[in-house]
């Protein structure tokens, strides 16, 4: 067990502020017309490959609005688009305040074996106000890493990797130079809506599916 918060509590340090140091170096070089990046084979994906409408999210763990968003709205939004085969969802991480909290909670989904990362992003997202509430977020994490599919040993070796930092960084320069400023955020093959409703997402996504 005291290894596993020694990995959490270096992740933490790692990323901490790591969203301001982004913002000032991307800002530098930030194009004048912000454009989110192409979806990779690094992307955690939920719905088919080949569906027509992608949508990105950018999110944060500690971010209440992005809880009820995954909690009351991806049910239906869900059912009605990626269930369908119309969209695939792709999350993005933007650590909030407090950041080592959301830093970590996004490392630990990044460390989640293949194909269980919605799980363990499903698990803070519904368990964020009881963490909260409770001032501790160490169950919260916990019983992330049970729903993993991956061992504390493993989760603990990930964690320490420095690759799994990189790959968060990279997530939040992305999103600073997409011009990202809250979360959640959202882009409807690659063009930002307005608001994350469910109104406006359909909005932008039913001209792409009409006649599919």
């Amino acid at each position: 067990m005291k290894s596993l918060w020694t990995a959490l509590a270096l992740t933490a340090v790692l990323t901490t502020g790591a969203p301001a140091l982004a913002a000032d170096a991307a800002a530098a070089r930030l194009p004048a017309t912000p454009s989110v990046p192409a979806v990779t084979a690094a992307d955690r994906i939920l719905g088919r490959a080949d569906a027509p409408v992608t949508v990105i999210e950018y999110a944060s763990f500690t971010c209440t609005h992005c809880a009820h968003w995954t909690n009351d709205v991806l049910p239906t939004f869900k059912a009605r688009y990626i269930d369908t085969g119309k969209v695939r969802l792709v999350f993005r991480d933007m650590p909030t305040q407090p950041v080592q909290v959301a830093a970590t909670a996004a490392a630990i989904g990044r460390c989640a074996a293949p194909g269980k990362f919605f799980d363990v992003a499903h698990h803070f997202m519904a368990g964020q106000a009881a963490a909260f509430a409770s001032g501790d977020a160490r169950q919260w994490y916990m019983d992330a890493v049970a729903v993993s599919g991956r061992t504390q040993p493993q989760i603990e070796t990930c964690l320490a990797d420095p690759a799994t930092g990189q790959a968060l960084q990279r997530d939040i320069e992305a999103a600073v130079a997409a011009g990202v400023e809250g979360t959640p955020t959202f882009f409807v093959n690659g063009r930002r809506t307005a608001d994350h409703s469910l109104e406006t997402l359909s909005a932008a996504i039913d001209p792409l599916i009409k006649g599919r």
